[in-house]
């Protein structure tokens, strides 16, 4: 059997040195790992993935988890999860970058994406520029 090297991140390490607001790191078949940096007063914006579950881990800074209309404050540390269907938002109400890594299942962005802005992140998803491998 051959040997397969092993994916392997210091998320830590990856995330201090990742100023983007989002880059894709990794893409499976099923599933696909984002680090995103929401800087202070920003959010990921109001949106709903039909196909996708997601399942957020943060790493550093603080803020608002909003899910279908409640709201939960987030640290390093936490975990949330959002079933597919799900409306949601994460918004970045403290004073340092919000450093998070989230996992979708099935991929939702183009293998190897990277959005320096949340403006340019949507622009591309717009413009159908950002779409998942088929």
């Amino acid at each position: 059997m051959a040997s397969k090297d092993i994916v392997h991140f210091d998320i830590a390490t990856v995330a201090e040195k990742s100023a983007d607001f989002r880059r894709v790191l990794w893409t499976g078949e099923h599933t696909q790992l984002v680090i995103m940096t929401i800087p202070p007063g920003g959010e990921i914006g109001e949106e709903v993935h039909d196909e996708n579950d997601q399942i957020l881990s943060f790493v550093s800074g603080i803020g608002k988890a909003v899910i279908e209309g409640s709201t939960k404050t987030v640290k390093p540390g936490d975990i949330v999860v959002v079933p597919a269907g799900t409306k949601h938002n994460f918004v970045n109400d403290g004073p340092n970058p919000w450093v998070l890594y989230t996992v979708y299942g099935p991929a939702d962005h183009a293998d190897g994406a990277v959005h320096h802005t949340k403006e340019e992140a949507d622009e591309l998803e717009e413009s159908g520029q950002d779409e998942p491998p088929a």
